[in-house]
């Protein structure tokens, strides 16, 4: 029993002196260890007020532009991709403001804020279709080679059918019915029985003009 109770009472000795030496950094861990949570719980909460934010500024947009004050829309969506250009609510302002300059005939401009929105898309999907945008302005540009080059940036299958489409157009502008017919049955396959008749159409209209020049 002395023997127990005097390995009792080293062990004790060796804890409290271990604490002794030790204390200190135990309790600088400690606080650490709970700066860190609060500091995790307060940047969570930061991310989060951003993006409810962002969204706020994004439905004034919306609104803006449905109540025919195009000023207004541009305005707010120049505060989103200032502030806010880290959220995807930023790359959505960017691309509605091109639909708005391209039915305002600014092409331009429309290609400025598409090539915005390229750069800041976070989303491969939402990255393709905005590539796909691009194209559409610059085939309305009549700059088909370059529209070429925006569709090729974009993932392969990424909106195969209406991609395919829009590519066998950029062709038909470039003067390579082959590639363009084979981009139109491209889309025919892909869209299926939802495959609209324009496509068929284009494809009909290539094998006339081949029949004409032979």
């Amino acid at each position: 029993m002395a023997f127990e109770a005097y390995d009792d009472y080293e062990q004790s000795e060796r804890v409290q002196q271990w604490l002794r030496q030790n204390g200190l950094s135990i309790v600088v861990g400690i606080v650490i260890g709970l700066v860190g949570i609060f500091g995790w719980q307060q940047w969570n909460k930061h991310k989060a007020d951003h993006l409810t934010g962002a969204a706020d500024l994004y439905q004034q947009v919306q609104m803006a532009a449905a109540g025919g004050k195009a000023d207004s829309a541009n305005a707010l969506t120049e505060q989103l991709l200032k502030d806010y250009t880290d959220t995807p609510y930023a790359m959505f302002a960017a691309s509605d403001r091109a639909q708005r300059q391209v039915q305002a005939k600014e092409l331009d401009k429309a290609i400025e804020s598409l090539n915005w929105a390229e750069a800041h898309a976070s989303d491969a999907r939402l990255k393709a279709l905005v590539e796909m945008r691009i194209a559409q302005v610059l085939l309305a540009q009549g700059k088909a080679a370059d529209a070429l080059v925006a569709l090729d940036r974009m993932p392969p299958k990424s909106y195969e059918g209406v991609a395919q489409e829009l590519r066998g157009d950029v062709l038909v502008k470039l003067g390579r019915p082959d590639d363009a017919r084979k981009a139109y049955e491209a889309a025919k396959a892909a869209l299926g029985e939802n495959a609209p008749q324009s496509v068929q159409m284009k494809i009909d209209d290539l094998a006339v003009a081949g029949k004409q020049g032979a």
